[in-house]
């Protein structure tokens, strides 16, 4: 597979010397990228992280097949064992674990995050999150880099990537809860893709097609929801108003964003009801995942709802001096 190891060194998200720390579960795919970083970046640039949830009887020999594979590459590992919580969404949890104590390390050592999903992970977050939420953000997918995390291995199936650890004698980790039923990604895999293959042979290149449009596309878009709110984060009313009702969804959705600190899912659908509110006095909505719109003086804003809002915290201040 030198052509695999070729491509992902041209793409330049892991370059000679270039500190990276790679998220390692045991699997093909991170083992894979495991072995590529090394190639790429050497060994003196290149650490792991592996998390044993302790989750699933098999936790301890993955632990113990990461621990050896680093040992055979002279990569420093991390392993981290989380206590489960007792309630709340289990995947979510792991997530969070995984990418808050990487955020950590990279800021002791600095570098990037290394993540190995693959094209086939974005065919099935794309098909996952167009089922479960109606934002055109469901079908931009996965981006190569999204701050200091990379994806290297975004442009390759899970089938290439399993080749590659065959040819370069590499064992990985099988893990069966990735095919469960009980998982909702798991029926995305074992049950949604397979009927989409049998409409069309090469539904997940299309899949892939579409999204690499609608992300060109959505930089334009940016630029145009950057324009209209002038570099700033609040709009006068009246502005908002003389934009096309597609822009006014963008701008909204960006505002709420922002005020949240992460995707409000939703903001743009209630557009009509923003620019609806009064300019005279103060005027509010109250939206989900903890955002409120405040029109005060002509002018909108977003801010936290006060029950989201941390014990003794202001609201942010209008205009564009608080943020970066």
């Amino acid at each position: 597979m030198g052509v695999l190891l070729e491509d992902v060194r041209d793409a330049g998200l892991l370059a000679s010397g270039r500190r990276v720390l790679v998220l390692l579960s045991g699997g093909r795919d991170s083992t894979c990228l495991l072995d590529l970083a090394v190639r790429i970046a050497g060994t003196d640039a290149v650490a792991a992280l592996h998390v044993n949830y302790g989750l699933r009887d098999e936790a301890d020999g993955d632990e113990a097949h990461c621990r050896a594979l680093c040992e055979g590459l002279a990569v420093p590992l991390e392993v981290m064992t989380p206590r489960r919580p007792d309630t709340g969404n289990l995947q979510a949890w792991a997530r969070d674990v995984r990418y808050g104590a990487a955020a950590q390390i990279v800021l002791r050592r600095g570098g990037d995050v290394a993540a190995g999903h693959t094209a086939t992970d974005q065919v099935e977050t794309i098909l996952y999150r167009l089922a479960s939420s109606p934002s055109r953000r469901a079908l931009l997918g996965m981006r190569p880099r999204e701050g200091s995390l990379v994806r290297p291995l975004l442009s390759f199936t899970r089938e290439q990537t399993a080749a590659y650890c065959r040819e370069r004698g590499l064992g990985w980790r099988e893990d069966a809860s990735n095919d469960s039923p009980v998982f909702a990604r798991g029926r995305v895999r074992t049950a949604l893709l397979p009927a989409f293959r049998e409409i069309h042979p090469a539904a997940e290149d299309n899949v892939l097609a579409v999204a690499e449009i609608l992300r060109d596309e959505a930089e334009v878009l940016d630029g145009l929801v950057n324009e209209a709110l002038g570099g700033g984060w609040t709009i006068s009313l009246a502005r908002l108003r003389e934009l096309p009702p597609a822009l006014q969804r963008l701008v909204v959705q960006r505002l709420a964003d922002r005020a949240a600190g992460r995707p409000a899912p939703g903001t743009a659908r209630r557009a009509d009801e923003i620019v609806a509110l009064s300019e005279h006095g103060v005027a509010m909505l109250d939206l989900p995942f903890g955002v409120r719109a405040v029109v005060e003086r002509g002018v909108l804003r977003f801010e936290q709802t006060p029950s989201r809002r941390p014990a003794g915290a202001e609201p942010p201040a209008s205009g564009a001096s608080h943020l970066n």
